[in-house]
Formats: structure tokens, C-alpha cells, sequence
């Protein structure tokens, strides 16, 4: 996405995008957003490297202790990768409302750049997916550009869905149990098992309702960097929050990426922010919970 431009070599960074996806069910416990997380500075990013005292972690939040499960961990991630596949079938018939914004900051956490669009997530008559720009003032970003990988991984990385077929790709390690805004979780971290070229993976933390057994957040970020002799492709850490909207229901409404990529050439800090709102069904087959469109947010 983003890249720091420079005399010698074009830099490339990439932006970080929510799970559309990604979503979770808290039938019978809180119904509102999860707090946005706190602004933070870079994390670890090598597949695997993301431990529990390497993620952001509110002033006041709970610790993450050591208490097992009430279930093997196996059997979790088999009921919540069943769950994450029924969610992207069900939100793959629903349009939606996205804003976008990116910002780079100066060393007094000034912006001094700024990228923003505003689209409709719409369907055709025909039933096929295409993104209608509302809103789209002058880009003012001057450090750092989007890349292709960027734009792939808005619909593949971000958008992730830990669905049964993708169970393979990924060591998946039960980290212990947290509360997160009133909410009992399990906390599992997630990486590549092999990176292959030209494939593109997540790696990051979950936090999965003990109840429900589904994803209320996820951090990480994509990966691999793509480095060359020909420029830098940095990717940034999110952190995607669901909200309850239909029933039994969490989808993502907000993600929030604070960071800074290194680049040879030196760091760029950058901000970014992602909603989703305006969640309506367009029609379709396939039916979970209760509800055909969201309310009001």
C-alpha cells in the first residue's frame, strides 16, 4: 500500500485492513462494541514471533493467566473455524458501508498526510460484488503509496477468515485466558507454519468467547515484508473489534492500526482507521440469527 518514496529506492509499506470476515457471536453476554485499543508502537514481525508480552495491552486490562480451558484446545479451534465458515458465507450476501482513512504522522505526531475513501460494498442485479467510491478527497500522502500486496490483502488477509481449510497453513497455540471488556475469552496465537512465495498469511493473536466459542478480536498483521534489492514492502499491525449486530452475531465494525515501519531509509509513522457500518442483506439463501439489517451505529 503505503510507501516511502525515495531517491534511490522506491520503499513500499502496506496498509492494514479489517476481517470482514472475522467475526464473532456473544449470544447472552455483552452487546456492545469491544473498546478500540490504545495507540502503540511496533511489534515483532516475523511469523511466530508475536508472544503475550509483545501485544498492546490496555492500562488496567487483566492479565492473561495460565487457567486451561473447559475443552481441549483442540476441539475450540475446530468449533470456532466451523463458526468463522458459516459467518463468511452469511455476510457474503450482505452489502455494507466502508470508510477508510490512513494518515502519516512527523515526529510531533502531526499528520502530514492523508488518505481517505468512503465506498459502498454493493451487489449488482446480477449478484456480483463491486465497491461504489461516495467520498474521496485529494490524497495528500507524500512517504509512503499503496502496493499491489496491499490490495490483495484487503481482500484476503485482513478479511480473514480462519475457516477449517486454512487450519493446515497455521500453528495454532492455546496462550491462556483473558478478560476483554467484561467479555471471558481464550487467547490463541496464529502463525504460518512454512511462508511460500508469492503467499501472503496472517500472524497474530485471537481471542475466542468461552462461551460461544468464536473471535471477538484479532492483532497481527500480513506477512511476509517483501524486501528486495529494488525497495522495501512494509506491512503494519491491526487490531480488528466486532460488535454484536444480529442477535447472536458479531461482526467487525472498527480497526485500528497505530505503527511505525522501519524501512532502511528510516521510519514512518502512520495511523490508520477502518469502519464498517450500514450492514444490509441483500438477499440470499443462507440464514444465521436473526435480522436483516443492522442498527443504527
Amino acid at each position: 500500500m503505503p510507501s516511502l518514496l525515495n531517491s534511490s529506492n522506491l520503499v513500499r509499506h502496506s496498509l492494514p485492513l479489517a476481517s470482514l470476515f472475522f467475526a464473532a457471536t456473544l449470544a447472552a453476554q455483552s452487546s456492545g462494541p469491544l473498546t478500540p485499543p490504545p495507540s502503540s508502537g511496533p511489534a515483532p514481525s516475523a511469523p511466530g514471533a508475536i508472544k503475550s508480552q509483545s501485544v498492546p495491552r490496555k492500562v488496567g486490562e487483566p492479565p492473561i493467566t495460565n487457567e486451561p480451558p473447559s475443552l481441549p484446545p483442540d476441539q475450540i479451534i475446530q468449533k470456532f473455524a466451523a463458526r468463522e465458515e458459516q459467518l463468511k458465507q452469511f455476510l457474503g450476501s450482505y452489502t455494507w458501508t466502508q470508510y477508510f482513512q490512513m494518515q502519516t504522522l512527523d515526529s510531533d505526531d502531526i499528520p502530514d498526510g492523508n488518505y481517505e475513501v468512503q465506498s459502498d460494498i454493493l451487489f449488482t442485479p446480477a449478484g456480483k460484488r463491486f465497491e461504489k467510491v461516495t467520498y474521496a478527497p485529494a490524497n495528500t500522502l507524500t512517504k509512503i503509496q499503496m502496493t499491489q500486496e496491499d490490495l490483495d490483502d484487503l481482500k484476503k488477509i485482513q478479511p480473514f477468515a480462519f475457516t477449517a481449510d486454512e487450519l493446515p497453513k497455521y500453528n495454532v497455540t492455546y496462550v491462556g485466558r483473558q478478560i476483554v471488556d467484561d467479555l471471558s475469552t481464550y487467547v490463541f496465537d496464529i502463525s504460518p507454519k512454512v511462508i511460500e512465495k508469492k503467499q501472503r498469511y496472517f500472524d497474530g493473536r485471537i481471542w475466542v468467547d468461552d462461551h460461544d466459542l468464536q473471535i471477538v478480536k484479532t492483532y497481527g498483521k500480513a506477512v511476509p515484508d517483501i524486501v528486495t534489492k529494488h525497495g522495501e514492502n512494509r506491512f503494519a499491525h491491526f487490531t480488528t473489534y466486532r460488535e454484536n449486530l444480529f442477535g447472536d452475531l458479531w461482526v467487525p465494525t472498527y480497526t485500528h492500526t497505530d505503527d511505525e515501519l522501519r524501512f532502511s531509509t528510516g521510519a514512518v509513522h502512520i495511523r490508520v482507521t477502518v469502519k464498517y457500518t450500514n450492514y444490509k442483506r441483500f438477499g440470499s439463501t443462507t440464514k444465521i440469527g436473526v435480522g436483516t439489517a443492522a442498527p443504527p451505529q
